[in-house]
């Protein structure tokens, strides 16, 4: 995350708390000084079990909401510096002419400043790879792809 001429008053760490697929996770904390590097791959998987048609998944995607929080720990509970949101679909598989059909190459994107953060919005460069595959599920007797 870069936020160039930025410096922040509380000193705490900070991390990203990423919310993708109805599953949350966050990056270790680093030092609260920009640029600041997240080193890290979080994964998140999930199962569709009634999903047959991609196009069906492509239209929940569209429904799902990622959120993408930076978060500095001041006491009691941590503050929310920055937020990024946008649908699922869009987050995983952005527009092709930004990718040019290359996996996993960087994006960069303007996080939205909350009121406690002073300066330009932080923009965020990261990557994501996604993998779809059919699988049989059993369930009881029957099967169902």
């Amino acid at each position: 995350i870069t936020c160039p001429g930025v410096v922040l008053k509380d000193k705490q760490e900070l991390y990203l708390s990423v919310f993708v697929l109805g599953q949350y996770k966050k990056t270790e904390r680093v030092p609260a000084v920009f640029p600041v590097f997240f080193q890290e791959r979080l994964l998140f998987e999930k199962a569709f079990a009634d999903i047959v048609d991609p196009g069906d998944l492509v239209k929940l995607l569209e429904f799902d909401t990622a959120l993408l929080e930076l978060i500095q720990l001041v006491p009691p509970v941590g503050k929310v510096l920055a937020t990024y949101e946008e649908n699922t679909r869009d987050f995983l598989f952005p527009d092709p002419k930004l990718t040019h059909g290359r996996r996993g190459l960087e994006r960069e994107i303007l996080m939205k400043r909350s009121p406690f953060f002073t300066g330009i919005a932080p923009k965020l460069r990261f990557s994501t790879t996604s993998v779809i595959s059919d699988s049989l599920l059993s369930l009881g007797r029957s099967r169902i792809q």
